[in-house]
């Protein structure tokens, strides 16, 4: 039996999907493909929390500019149906962990390996960092397994 289908998206996870993949064919930017991607994750699951406790809101509260005041070139999309990488990449680091459900963290760390620094500078714009939000993903887990 393949390994990916014995780790389902968590009801979070599936709803994040599903809201990220309607808005995939209308962005014609990375940085609008991930803008919508933490639009939708920042409401659901583990990572919704952690962002929600990062104060990381719908919008960006700043836009990007470059040294002379112009917003960067967009980066072009990712290739083929993105949406769909992004859930079969989660699914895979779920399985990889033996996890019993693919998670909105699962989706995340996906997001970050498809989108690199476009995801990085996307949050950064809305007030955070990785390296923040998976320090608060961590006490999350922390404190979930703590009781």
């Amino acid at each position: 039996m393949n390994q990916l289908h014995t780790t389902p998206l968590t009801q979070d996870a599936s709803l994040v999907a599903a809201l990220a993949a309607t808005a995939m064919p209308f962005s014609r930017s990375a940085e609008a493909q991930a803008e919508s991607w933490i639009r939708t994750i920042r409401l659901h699951g583990r990572v919704g929390s952690a962002m929600q406790a990062l104060g990381v809101g719908e919008a960006p509260l700043r836009a990007e500019y470059d040294l002379d005041g112009n917003p960067p070139p967009p980066t072009p999309v990712p290739e083929g149906d993105v949406s769909e990488r992004v859930v079969a990449r989660a699914h895979e680091l779920a399985a990889a962990e033996n996890a019993d459900a693919t998670g909105t963290c699962h989706l995340l760390a996906a997001l970050f390996e498809i989108y690199g620094d476009v995801m990085d500078r996307a949050l950064e714009l809305h007030g955070s960092s990785r390296e923040e939000l998976l320090q608060r993903l961590d006490e999350i887990t922390e404190h979930a397994e703590a009781r």
